[in-house]
């Protein structure tokens, strides 16, 4: 993990690889080319005020996510400078969103592999803005190379550049206890979703659900979380249909981890439910080619949940939560669950199961139920649930459903807070009829129609009565298949940890909508 400092010091005197500068995109009312951002004012007298021409000349328009790299002026140490862009200038006297600054240090991070120590000279007006630069560096220098050569190939760099490994924040105050509480929160967040992230690329072969579970109970004794982990017998003992139906065709058996992060000073219970299917092959519904390669990726609900808690532990939020971990892998083989099959659920429903590749709503709906029984305040379930919210909302943007309209919101504002795009998303009552079954209380299948709005719908049944709940369907953010973008890497992304972070931190200061 890059390491963190705050500094003081002037640009020109430092021995880093790099001086990180942002520029803007200047609108057509002031100037038609890049404008260099505050921060920068040391490297634009280097370059007697003219950076911003020297900056176009090279192509620079100050578009968010552009890098444009040139040599450091004369009377610098450092030997290159890296501008990174910010997008549209904000208007007078408004400071840079702090998104922006979060997507434009994770570019430059990223940009910057290979590099011993960077200075990162954007703006700073406050300690949020140095907390969403802190947290663009750590999540943007994230790489995942557990299965790559560590030898002569690595070295030759046909692997890949080692993470930017430390980076110091220029206008930060050391000394403020506003600055290094903002780092020290963007730290404990960053270095969980990067937790996240490795889990969710690490390979089904090697995370099956007894080994995420083992993963779980190795951070709560670090962190000082009671965990309890429900095996095969306990599930079974436990009359949990509904976990244990999706993991009976593997060879591995299931599990349901709960964790639970205490606060003497706590006035709200927020309960987290995370699907964690470790591998799904759709069951004997068996996915079609072409659909398979990425479904190591369907735990990342409990990634997220799992991160979550243990962030919130290390921040020492005064809220309890309770994180959920509905972990089974979806196998096909003689001992798998059939279509038609009828599972009798932890909550005493029983279920008609109409697909097999429908099972995340299956593992949920008994977590749900067990969390229920604790009577939380809140609870927000996370899943990669159904393809057709990927279609109703693409591949960066989650949605929210909730039986709560002020929780909905509440969720929302969370996510936005965080920096992450999310949506708010209906549960129609008529779709409901169309899971009525003939032979068992409902069925896990709907109408093909609005099916990321059915899966919610029959994810709310298994709530228990009077307890406010919400839905966030990552399918769409949670696994990044094409290239890098901002602080966001190919592959597992750990979308939703600061979503549920920020929503802890709102318990604790007792805003749940």
């Amino acid at each position: 993990m890059t390491a963190l400092t705050l500094s003081t010091a002037a640009a020109p005197g430092l021995r880093v690889d790099a001086i990180v500068i942002g520029v803007a995109k200047g609108s057509a009312a002031k100037t038609a080319g890049p404008v260099v951002a505050p921060g920068a004012e040391a490297v634009d007298q280097a370059f007697d005020g003219r950076l911003a021409g020297v900056l176009e000349t090279l192509g620079a328009s100050g578009a968010e996510g552009e890098v444009t790299k040139l040599p450091a002026p004369s009377g610098f140490k450092a030997p290159l400078v890296v501008a990174v862009g910010l997008g549209a200038q904000p208007d007078k006297d408004a400071g840079y969103d702090a998104e922006a600054l979060r997507r434009a240090a994770g570019v430059a991070a990223r940009a910057l592999a290979g590099s011993r120590k960077a200075a990162f000279a954007l703006p700073l007006t406050d300690a949020a803005d140095a907390g969403a630069v802190a947290e663009g560096v750590l999540l943007g220098a994230y790489s995942f190379d557990a299965y790559k050569d560590t030898g002569a190939s690595a070295r030759n760099g046909k692997n890949g550049k080692a993470p930017l490994a430390e980076a110091a924040l220029l206008g930060g105050k050391p000394r403020d206890k506003a600055f290094k509480a903002a780092v020290e929160r963007a730290t404990a967040v960053a270095e969980e979703l990067n937790r996240a992230r490795d889990l969710i690329n690490t390979p089904p072969n090697d995370l099956n659900p007894e080994a995420f579970a083992a993963v779980a109970q190795a951070a709560a004794k670090e962190h000082g979380i009671k965990v309890q982990v429900l095996d095969e017998k306990a599930l079974t003992k436990g009359g949990y249909g509904g976990i244990l139906g999706v993991g009976a065709g593997s060879a591995s058996g299931p599990r349901l981890v709960k964790l639970s992060y205490t606060s003497s000073k706590a006035k709200k219970h927020l309960a987290l439910v995370g699907k964690g299917i470790t591998y799904d092959s759709g069951g004997i519904s068996l996915k079609p080619a072409g659909h398979n390669e990425t479904m190591k990726c369907d735990m990342s609900g409990a990634a997220a949940v799992f991160a979550a808690v243990v962030a919130a532990a290390r921040l020492g939020l005064e809220v309890n939560v309770t994180g959920w971990l509905a972990l089974a892998e979806n196998m096909p083989s003689g001992s798998a669950t059939r279509p038609g099959d009828v599972l009798r659920m932890f909550s005493g429903k029983t279920v008609e199961v109409l697909n097999t590749d429908a099972e995340g709503r299956l593992v949920l709906a008994d977590a749900l139920w067990a969390a229920s029984q604790e009577k939380p305040d809140a609870i927000v379930d996370v899943a990669t649930l159904t393809g057709a919210m990927m279609l109703a909302l693409g591949s960066r943007t989650f949605g929210i459903m909730a039986n709560d309209d002020a929780f909905r919101s509440a969720v929302h504002e969370a996510a936005e807070e965080a920096g992450e795009p999310a949506w708010p998303m209906p549960l129609p009552e008529h779709l409901r009829k169309g899971m009525d079954s003939a032979t068992a209380d409902i069925a896990n299948m709907g109408e093909r129609m609005g099916g990321g709005l059915v899966a919610g719908l029959f994810l709310r049944e298994f709530v228990g009565e009077g307890i406010t709940w919400a839905h966030l369907d990552i399918a769409g953010p949670a696994f990044n298949e094409g290239g890098p973008f901002g602080y966001t890497p190919k592959g597992g992304t750990g979308s939703a940890v600061r979503t549920l972070v920020r929503l802890a931190e709102r318990a604790a200061a007792g805003d749940l909508g």
